[in-house]
Order: C-alpha cells, then sequence, then structure tokens
C-alpha cells in the first residue's frame, strides 16, 4: 500500500501516440485478458460504500475466474469532498484488501464530472479499459460483463442504456425527455438514457486527457469523439440505503452545463429572436403612424405602451442571462486553474 498527497489532477499530460500504441499492443495481445478498473465518484456515501465494495469485488472475482478480466484489476473510489465518513471508510476497505480496492480523496467537492475525470485520468496508465458506475449501484453492476464482450468484439465505448424509466417518477421523466429534447435542438448529440455507466479503453482515456476544458460534459465529449461504440441495456433498481445526490439543483446544473458546454445555438437563438423582435418594432411602428397621420386617431390607454416596454424589458434581460452564462464559461476557462485536486491516494 502505498499513499501519495497534494497532487495536482491537471498536471497529468500524458502523449497520445504513446497511449495509441500501448492500446495497440494490448489489441494485438487481446487473447490476454484485458485489466480492468471500475471508477466510483462518491460523496457522502458512508451508508452504501462498504456494500458497493463488496458487490463490485465480487462482480470482479466473477470476471476473472471465467477469464474475461485479467487478476489485476481492481475498484477506484473516488471520495469527491465528502463531510461525513466515506474516506474513512474506503481507507479500511483498502487495508482489508489493497489489492482489489483503490482510492483518491479530492481536497474539495469539484462536481460529479470533474470527479469521475479525475478517477478515470488516475487509472489510465495501469490498466486496458475502465467502467464507471455510480456508488449507489442503482445501475445493474452485471452488465459489466455484457460491456466486456462489446469491448472484445473491438468497441471503445460502451454506453449503458436504460432500459426504461419505470422507477422515476412523471415529472422526472417528463425533465429527461425535455432534456433530450432539447439537446437534439442545439445540435448535440447524447445517448437517450445514458448517464455515467459506461466503459471505456485505454485509447478513449487517452484521449479524454488531452481535454482541458473547465466545463466538462462528458456524455457530449465521448460522442463527439466518434470512436466505435455499442450499447448495452440495463435494468434499474431502487437505491439500498441513503438519499441520491442527483437532485433537481444538481441535474438543472448538469443541464445548463450541458448546452452551454457543448452548444452554441441559445447565442445564435439570441441574434435570431432580437432580429425578430426588431422586426415586430418597425411593424408596431408603422400601425402606430397609420392610426396618427391617415386616421387622425391614436391607440387609446397604458396597454398599448405598456405591454412592449415589459415585453422587450423581459426578453432583453432574459437574453443578457444567456449570454452572461457563456461569458462565465469563457471566464473560467481563461483563468485555467485545476479542475480538481488531490488530497491523498491509495493505490
Amino acid at each position: 500500500m502505498s499513499l501519495t498527497t497534494k497532487g495536482v489532477g491537471v498536471e497529468i499530460k500524458p502523449s497520445l501516440r504513446s497511449g495509441q500504441q500501448q492500446t495497440t499492443a494490448t489489441r494485438a495481445a487481446r487473447h490476454a485478458p484485458p485489466v480492468l478498473s471500475i471508477v466510483i465518484p462518491c460523496f457522502n456515501e458512508e451508508l452504501v460504500i462498504e456494500q458497493t465494495a463488496l458487490r463490485l469485488t465480487e462482480v470482479l472475482r466473477d470476471l476473472m475466474a471465467a477469464g474475461k478480466v485479467s487478476a489485476d484489476s481492481f475498484i477506484y473510489l473516488v471520495d469527491n469532498g465528502s463531510r461525513d465518513a466515506t474516506w474513512e471508510q474506503i481507507a479500511k476497505l483498502h487495508r482489508r484488501d489493497d489489492a482489489r480496492v483503490k482510492g483518491l480523496k479530492l481536497v474539495r467537492n469539484v462536481g460529479v464530472q470533474n470527479a469521475l475525470l479525475a478517477g478515470l485520468i488516475s487509472v489510465k496508465d495501469h490498466v486496458d479499459c475502465a467502467v464507471s458506475i455510480d456508488a449507489d449501484l442503482q445501475q445493474d453492476e452485471r452488465a459489466i460483463a455484457a460491456f466486456l464482450e462489446k469491448y472484445e468484439r473491438g468497441a471503445q465505448i460502451v454506453y449503458g442504456v436504460r432500459r426504461d424509466r419505470a422507477t422515476d417518477s412523471y415529472l422526472r421523466k417528463s425533465a429527461s425527455t425535455l432534456f433530450y429534447n432539447l439537446m437534439s435542438l442545439m445540435g448535440t448529440q447524447v445517448v437517450k438514457n445514458h448517464s455515467e455507466y459506461r466503459l471505456l479503453s485505454r485509447q478513449v482515456l487517452d484521449a479524454l486527457s488531452e481535454y482541458q476544458e473547465y466545463n466538462l460534459f462528458l456524455r457530449g465529449i465521448l460522442v463527439d469523439m466518434g470512436f466505435k461504440s455499442e450499447l448495452v441495456l440495463f435494468d434499474v433498481r431502487p437505491r439500498s440505503n441513503g438519499r441520491s445526490k442527483h437532485t433537481w439543483r444538481n441535474l438543472g446544473s448538469l443541464a445548463l452545463d450541458a448546452i452551454t458546454s457543448t452548444s452554441v445555438v441559445p447565442l445564435r437563438f439570441v441574434t435570431m429572436a432580437g432580429m425578430l423582435i426588431f422586426v415586430w418594432s418597425c411593424l408596431m411602428s408603422v400601425f402606430i403612424l397609420y392610426h396618427k397621420l391617415w386616421r387622425g386617431d391614436t391607440i387609446p390607454g397604458w396597454a398599448a405602451i405598456l405591454i412592449p416596454i415589459y415585453f422587450l424589458g423581459g426578453v432583453q434581460i432574459m437574453f443578457m442571462g444567456i449570454v452572461g452564462e457563456y461569458i462565465g464559461k469563457l471566464y473560467k476557462e481563461a483563468k485555467s486553474r485545476p479542475r480538481y485536486i488531490k488530497d491523498a491516494e491509495l493505490f
């Protein structure tokens, strides 16, 4: 067991060509089982982390016994700035089985996207492929065997896709449908009903490490890469313990980041809407002048004045907010701060 402290995540800048050569060599020797890492981002998961680790190590043992993965395979738990005893639980599990359970502690919570990226980048030099999965294991971990079958047939990315949304409320289903429709409207390709349950090959991990933007939306980036991909359907189970971290606030923030970090269509929408409002204003001016000069009357009441003022004021404020979102993204990118900072690592 080794303990490494105070490392900055963005300092890892591997050579893509070197990674591709290693992956090619790995594929040439595909008869040897691949080394697999299961990456699990965790935030305040002390109630479920031990059960999760036991179930995933059991999956690994079954896959090893079947010759599907190498005996060097392991799970990698990423503590995303938890405020409970999550890291203490990870350290205890590592001491109990340091060959199978490894961990990373981040200094603070950096969001699930950056925490997941931290785990994937940290393991990439030790594996042939990696699977990411939520800590609550609502996603069926038994589907990993199907992921590996697709990988063995040449898929570089295997997406886990929900078979249905029967466990979701009507409101959450409607919000999900709206999100995917919006992403399609914005021109961003995403896999419908796919969250963060997926397999990535070493070549994809090497390519992913070259993406240095601060605002991440992995689902959009991975599709945009263009690697050969496959789908695996799985069932979602109720959470066994604790509370889900996918709150409405977190989901809304993720949706906003997804749109503004992968598409400029909202800015184009602002331009088009501004042109339409300008045309509408010109027509209203002609209409008013017609009544004033040719018919000799004016439009009575305040409605004709106040309605356009409120309408245009609301539209302007809304559009300033949209533009502000993009300016905020540019501000964060320009500072080039680390996306995550490692506090401790158990490897």
